[in-house]
């Protein structure tokens, strides 16, 4: 079963790296960089202290929790746990791997922290702040595809790497989501 998962996997991988196009080069690279999405933070952080106030000084501990937590499952638990090669680090199929900017990371993929993170973070702030921006959501999770997109077609993750990194990621979310708003009610009392 593993051996039929990890074949769809990279079949997979296979077609949705092989759609690259020239043009789309540039925007991938900009879209998986680390510091891309600072002016979508600023502007989220904006929208939480000026929805929260003083409260916003505990969701903004929640989300650096949010992202230690995220970070450090994907890095330091699921990659050396299971070792399982990036797709340009597969001697299988490494020369198949189109690689825009020709960096390939670190040796292993499984799970993807850039779509840990991200749907970590969308998950939090869809919680928070859903009540005051209905349409949060939409903009935080085509945000987090995108992001987690990128990864597949930079070739430096299987689409399973990344699902199941959003997965870890949503669930992180909701979880420090939970505790921050259990806390926010207790001190509210």
């Amino acid at each position: 079963m593993i051996d039929y998962l990890t074949n769809i996997d990279t079949d997979l991988f296979l077609f949705l790296n092989g759609l690259h196009v020239d043009w789309l080069d540039p925007v991938m690279t900009f879209i998986s960089g680390k510091v891309t999405w600072a002016p979508l933070y600023i502007v989220l952080l904006y929208l939480v202290i000026k929805k929260y106030k003083k409260q916003s000084i505990l969701i903004i501990i929640g989300i650096i929790l949010l992202i230690v937590c995220s970070d450090q499952v994907s890095s330091s638990i699921f990659k050396p746990l299971f070792e399982r090669p990036r797709p340009c680090h597969n001697e299988a199929i490494k020369d198949l791997v189109y690689l825009p900017n020709g960096h390939c990371g670190g040796a292993y993929g499984f799970i993807s922290s850039h779509a840990c993170n991200t749907f970590a973070l969308a998950t939090f702030l869809t919680l928070i702040l859903k009540r005051y921006y209905r349409k949060i959501a939409w903009v935080l999770f085509i945000w987090a595809t995108l992001v987690a997109y990128s990864r597949i077609y930079m070739g430096v993750h299987y689409p399973g790497d990344v699902i199941v990194g959003a997965a870890i990621g949503v669930i992180i979310g909701i979880v420090i989501g939970k505790i921050v708003d259990k806390i926010n009610k207790a001190t509210q009392k």
